[in-house]
C-alpha cells in the first residue's frame, strides 16, 4: 500500500547568529489512508515544527514532503493552492483560531475559497449546518459567536472547519491540550468517529501519552529534532 504521507529526510535548521538550531534533523516516516499517527516529544523536540512543514506553512531546509505522491514542495502557488484541500490542520487553541468578529458560519466555511466549485447560498448554509451535526452541534449554531461556546464546543467548530474541504489528511497540533481531561475525551471520540465514517487519515502531535494510547494506530517519538522511536502505540508503549 502507498502511503498517503510519506516524509523523507526532512530536516529543518535556523541559523540564530550564535549558531544553528536543527529544529528538525533527517526524519523520515509515514502515514497510510485512515489510519491515525501520533507524534509524542517533550517541548522543543521539534513535533510543532514537523507539522507546520506537513501544512506547508514553512519550508523544510532539505527532504521532501509527499502528499499522495505529490512534492507539496514542487508545486506552484497555484497547484498548492488546489492541494491544500487534501490536507487541513486544527490548532491547539481553538478561541485563538477563530475570528471572534465573525459568526460560526461564515468561520466554517472559509476554507471553501480553495474549492473553484464551492456551494454558495442556501446550499452551502445547507453544508455548514451538516458538518456543525457531524461534530456533534446544531446546525443553527452557525448564526452564533465563538465567545457563545465552551472551549471544547469551539474545538469542534475548528474540527468542522477543517473538514468543510473533505480533506484526507487532518493534522491535529496539540488540539486537545487545552481541554479539561472530560472534553478532551469527547474530542478525542469525535476524531476516531471522523477516521471511522469518512477515512480520514490524522497526524496527531502530542506531548501526552495517555491522549496517544487512547487514539493512536501507531506513535512515533521525537527528542532534539530526531525521530528516535515509531511503532505500533502499545508496542512502544510496552517497551520503549
Amino acid at each position: 500500500m502507498t502511503p498517503l504521507l510519506e516524509i523523507r529526510k526532512l530536516s529543518r535548521h535556523f541559523d540564530l547568529g550564535s549558531g544553528v538550531v536543527k529544529a528538525l534533523d533527517n526524519v523520515s516516516l509515514s502515514l497510510d489512508a485512515g489510519e491515525i499517527l501520533g507524534v509524542v516529544g517533550e517541548s522543543g523536540s521539534g513535533k510543532s515544527t514537523l507539522a507546520r512543514i506537513v501544512m506547508a506553512l514553512d519550508h523544510p531546509t532539505s527532504g521532501t514532503v509527499l502528499l499522495d505522491q505529490r512534492d507539496i514542495f514542487a508545486l506552484g502557488p497555484r497547484d498548492l493552492r488546489k492541494a491544500r484541500r487534501d490536507f487541513q490542520m486544527v490548532f491547539q487553541d481553538p478561541y485563538g483560531s477563530l475570528n471572534p468578529r465573525h459568526r460560526v458560519g461564515r468561520i466554517i466555511a472559509e476554507p471553501l475559497h480553495l474549492m473553484p466549485d464551492a456551494p454558495k447560498g442556501a446550499e452551502r448554509r445547507a453544508l455548514v449546518g451538516t458538518l456543525l451535526e457531524d461534530v456533534g452541534l446544531d446546525a443553527a449554531d452557525q448564526d452564533r459567536f465563538p465567545h457563545e461556546f465552551s472551549g471544547g464546543q469551539r474545538q469542534r467548530i475548528a474540527i468542522a472547519r477543517a473538514l468543510i474541504t473533505k480533506p484526507r489528511l487532518l493534522v491535529a497540533d496539540e488540539a486537545t491540550s487545552a481541554l479539561d481531561l472530560t472534553v478532551q475525551k469527547q474530542i478525542l471520540d469525535l476524531i476516531l468517529g471522523l477516521r471511522d465514517r469518512h477515512g480520514i487519515s490524522v497526524l496527531f502531535i502530542t506531548h501526552n501519552i495517555g491522549v496517544v494510547q487512547e487514539i493512536c494506530d501507531r506513535v512515533a517519538v521525537m527528542q532534539h529534532g530526531k525521530l528516535v522511536e515509531i511503532g505500533p502505540t502499545q508496542e512502544v508503549l510496552d517497551a520503549p
